[in-house]
């Protein structure tokens, strides 16, 4: 089985962070032209141009390509939040099994080196921090496309559409879990109701409940 979790706003605070060639820390953000000024880092967009000519993506990609060598003390994605459910189910079902979807990188291994961002596809964040759903990225796409194991989503609405985007080629059966009155749009998933009181990060709580048995697909 593959389990698929969002991100989370929170991040470890001895996260790395991608630099610039004078050494200048960069945070990703959804808007870089609405974010605070006077902060110790440049602001950038995953997919802008970086010093090197290249975009920032792809930085990351060749940064992952030598994983002996992460001078920035870039995180693995499983390691990088700080909400403990990530590290439960890397130590449940496997780093190999466990995918990311990152409202700024898209849907990652969690073993893929990750600097920190802020970037949510929540409305209640900043806009500066807001990725709108119209909004152009290049969205890695880490789960390969020919898996046929049951593949399991733990997330909320707003993260759905690009969930399903980025999994539309998967051969195997695509389970969802939701907690609203009104099941979500998911071509091609089987919906799971999870009821719970639980309003806000009910996804956590779902995803143990998975692990201790408590659920079942």
């Amino acid at each position: 089985m593959i389990v698929v979790i969002q991100c989370a706003a929170s991040k470890k605070p001895d996260a790395g962070y991608l630099q610039r060639r004078d050494g200048r820390k960069v945070l990703f953000v959804a808007d870089p032209n609405e974010a605070p000024t006077n902060a110790p880092y440049d602001y950038a967009r995953p997919d802008d141009v970086s010093d090197t000519s290249a975009s920032w993506r792809n930085e990351l990609l060749c940064y992952n390509a030598s994983p002996g060598n992460n001078p920035f003390g870039l995180l693995p994605a499983w390691q990088l939040y700080e909400n403990r459910t990530y590290e439960l189910l890397a130590e449940r079902y496997g780093t190999d099994r466990l995918y990311i979807l990152s409202a700024g990188w898209g849907l990652i291994a969690a073993d893929f080196l990750t600097p920190t961002y802020d970037i949510t596809f929540s409305a209640q964040a900043d806009r500066y921090k807001r990725r709108r759903q119209k909004d152009r990225y290049n969205d890695l796409r880490m789960l390969p496309a020919n898996t046929v194991e049951p593949v399991v989503f733990f997330l909320s609405m707003d993260y759905v559409p690009l969930a399903c985007d980025l999994t539309a080629e998967v051969k195997g059966p695509r389970y969802l879990f939701y907690n609203s009155k009104t099941p979500p749009e998911a071509p091609g998933c089987i919906l799971k109701h999870y009821q719970t009181r639980t309003r806000t990060n009910w996804q956590y709580e779902c995803a143990k409940a998975l692990m201790n048995g408590e659920i079942g697909v």
